[in-house]
């Protein structure tokens, strides 16, 4: 399978799955953030992992849209005026500007709920045993553990940078070079939960489905943390350097609102190089694992930043 062929089966799965029901407007609501066009980066992988570790990736369609599902109820209630205040996503207007502050946020309550709803209604064919533990790992990263938890640190750490006065020559890219590693701590945790989390739950998950041994489930696990960190390292350099027409949300704002982002923290250089030497990682661990995926490569190639 092709990227763009996992990408068409996904999105002919989320119509499929996502039925408007009443009250029509919570169901349209749920399926305007849901089906927004996109790379569908997290099922895709979901997808993958199954097929490369030797399993019906047919299988692991219910699962791969519920982990879209989720991904988009951690867009619906970022982009809220309480969160990040964001107009646009995808290039189009983001849930609460389109539907309202109450139902984006009940959108964004109901598609957690509705995300495993999916999963047990679609995929019993996989056994009690395999789906308590799909229920696991998505429960564990959409939860205090996971997402919620980054969401939590990343808006506990706007401004921390505005407490610090510039550098010499103006400079607040540094801040560890003052001897502090908290604010790398910090990110990393942001970085760790707010983003890999998600791309570790599509990775185990395509391995459970297929029966992958726990040596697999740590070697595809391994791949996810430094995929989801150099993810997010890319995504706070393109907010810097991009354009609203490129990314199609608004751009700069990290940066005007203060927040901790790799860039900030250590400035577009070196994140950079510490981004292209993660993706260097990643097909590190797929090649001296012996885990072939034309996919994944794909994926890691794109992700990165010369």
């Amino acid at each position: 399978m092709k990227m763009n062929d996992y990408i068409e089966l996904i999105d002919k799965a989320l119509d499929e799955f996502m039925v408007i029901h009443y009250p029509h407007r919570i169901f349209k609501a749920m399926k305007y953030t849901v089906t927004l066009p996109g790379k569908r980066l997290r099922p895709v992988m979901c997808l993958e992992t199954c097929r490369m570790f030797g399993g019906n990736y047919e299988d692991a369609v219910p699962t791969a849209c519920a982990i879209e599902m989720l991904h988009a109820q951690t867009l619906i209630h970022d982009d809220l005026p309480c969160m990040d205040n964001d107009d646009f996503r995808r290039g189009k207007l983001t849930n609460h500007r389109v539907f309202g502050e109450a139902h984006a946020v009940l959108a964004g309550d109901a598609l957690l709920t509705f995300a495993p709803q999916t999963i047990l209604k679609y995929s019993k064919n996989l056994g009690t045993e395999k789906l308590i533990k799909i229920m696991e790992e998505y429960f564990h990263a959409a939860g205090a553990y996971g997402v919620i938890a980054g969401q939590v640190v990343d808006i506990e750490s706007e401004k921390l940078l505005s407490a610090y006065p510039p550098l010499e020559g103006g400079s607040k890219s540094a801040i560890s070079g003052r001897g502090n590693s908290d604010f790398e701590d910090i990110l990393n945790y942001i970085h760790i939960h707010k983003t890999a989390d998600l791309f570790k739950l599509a990775l185990r998950t395509g391995a459970i489905i297929a029966d992958a041994d726990d040596n697999k489930i740590a070697q595809i696990t391994e791949f996810g943390q430094n995929l989801g960190v150099a993810f997010q390292i890319a995504d706070d350099i393109l907010d810097e350097t991009s354009t609203f027409e490129q990314m199609g949300k608004t751009i700069g704002k990290d940066k005007a609102e203060g927040k901790l982002t790799y860039t900030s923290l250590y400035g577009l250089e070196k994140s950079k190089k510490d981004l292209n030497s993660l993706i260097d990682e990643c097909f590190e661990i797929l090649n001296k694992n012996n885990l072939k995926s034309e996919v994944f490569e794909q994926i890691l190639n794109k992700i990165r930043i010369n």
